[in-house]
Formats: C-alpha cells, structure tokens, sequence
C-alpha cells in the first residue's frame, strides 16, 4: 500500500496548515500507473511544490518513501524533490538507485547560511549547516543537488555577504546549481508575511510596504539587480545560476502532472 501526504485544511485559517496533517491512501498499482503515464509524457514530476515532502511526519509515515520505491520501479521517470528537510539523507541509497535509472535532482530550499537569522525566518526547518550536510550525503551518492534561494527576502538575505556566504557553503556541499527567486506577495501569502515581519522585523515594514505598494511584485529595477547579484556570486563560487523563471521549456509548471489520485 502506498500513501501520500498532504499537509493543510479545508479552512482558510494560515496556522492549520502548520496543526493538520493528512494522509491519503492509494495502492501500490495505482501510483506506479501514474508513474508510468509520466514517464510516457516526458514531463517532470516535482515532489514538493506545495508541501515539504520530508517534512516531520515523513518519519513516521514514510509516504516519501514508499513514493521514490515505486519510482525505483518505474526507470525513465523523471523527478524532481524539494525539500528543507535533513530526512532526505534517509533515502540516499534509494535516491541513488533511482538516479541510475532516471533523471533526478533533489533541491535544496536554504534561503541564508546565518544560523540565527534562519531561526528568525524558519523557526521549525533544520539549521542550514544541518542542511548543507544533507546536500553533501547525496552528493556523495551521485545524486544531482541544486540550492534553491526561494524566496530572497529584500533587505534580510539579499545583502552581498549573507549571499556569497550561502553560495559558497552549497557549491562546497555539491549543489550544481543555485536557482533564485525574489519574494512575491500574493494576496493571502502577503497578510501573513507583514505579520510576521510586523513581530520579527518591525523596522522593515514601512520600506516592505513602499517596495511593493499596489503589487504581488518587487520593483524590476531591484529585482533585476538581485538576479545579477545571485548570478556573479554564484559563478565566483563555481556553479551556475539562474532565475526561476529561466528553467528550461522541458520543465514546464503548468502542465506537470500532479500524482493526485
């Protein structure tokens, strides 16, 4: 029997996303149909585009796992994980037998290499140096690792030291590629992100709201400046980068199959 979690509620109240946890059950048959029907169309399948596969309750549930095993058995498919957390490490070997078989990446999601400011902004996610330890297991093991710098947040982790610091710590941990993005506030995300910027950076809030005053987006001209900033740092760490939206036209968002059943 294979399971999928799905963290989240049916309300709109932000904190049940982080109090309820679902878990969904399909058979074994099922969910290599799936995979198989992916491997046909050629698209990408994207493991935590919604919710942390590896999140806490991965270890005890093992929805993950049992996901990538029928993945083992489905060679060709093409994969994609992103994740925070350091119980990716757990599957190493599984993700390196996939990985001789089909094309995968595991993305690493660390958006500063300060181990204080990262408490600051993601209080339950594992301390970056634990994450970068993870990124260098699977590197070891033959697994593509990329560092995902979503979302670069203005004037907390976009400054040119806090950035060279991040890039150079995942290029030494394996990453063979540094994807970034700048915060977008859409409605929704944005009342929850001004209150915990109101508690944790109080200071920040007037320039946050003159940066995207009538707007989901930050202002080109700084946005544009961003993706340079990450792209030169990036290539005098060794690596490459690019933009979010940059990812080639064979991995395309929307119209990924969604493993939903």
């Amino acid at each position: 029997e294979s399971v999928r979690l799905l963290l989240g509620s049916a309300n709109r109240d932000p904190e049940a996303f982080e109090r309820s946890v679902y878990v969904k059950k399909t058979d074994r048959a099922a969910l290599v149909a799936e995979l198989r029907r992916a491997r046909k169309s050629g698209l990408l399948v994207a493991l935590g585009t919604a919710t942390d596969p590896y999140q806490p309750a991965e270890a005890r549930f093992e929805v993950t796992r049992r996901l990538l095993e029928a993945a083992r058995d489905v060679p060709g498919v093409r994969l994609s994980i992103t994740t925070k957390a350091t119980l990716v490490a757990r599957d190493a070997d599984l993700l390196a037998e996939i990985a001789r078989g089909s094309e995968l990446s595991v993305n690493f999601s660390i958006t500063t290499a300060d181990p204080a400011l990262a408490r600051r902004l993601e209080p339950r996610a594992p301390r970056p140096d634990l994450r970068f330890g993870a990124m260098a297991a699977l590197a070891r093991a033959g697994i593509e690792t990329r560092l995902f710098v979503m979302p670069v947040l203005p004037l907390i982790t976009d400054g040119e030291d806090d950035l060279r610091a991040l890039l150079g710590a995942a290029r030494a941990a394996g990453a063979s590629l540094a994807e970034s993005n700048v915060l977008f506030l859409r409605a929704g995300t944005r009342e929850t992100f001004f209150a915990f910027l109101a508690a944790e950076f109080p200071e920040l809030v007037a320039e946050y709201e003159r940066l995207y005053a009538g707007s989901a987006y930050a202002p080109r001209r700084y946005v544009a400046e961003i993706e340079a900033r990450v792209a030169r740092l990036a290539s005098a760490a060794g690596f490459a980068a690019r933009r979010r939206c940059e990812r080639p036209a064979d991995e395309p968002r929307s119209r990924q199959l969604a493993l939903v059943w």
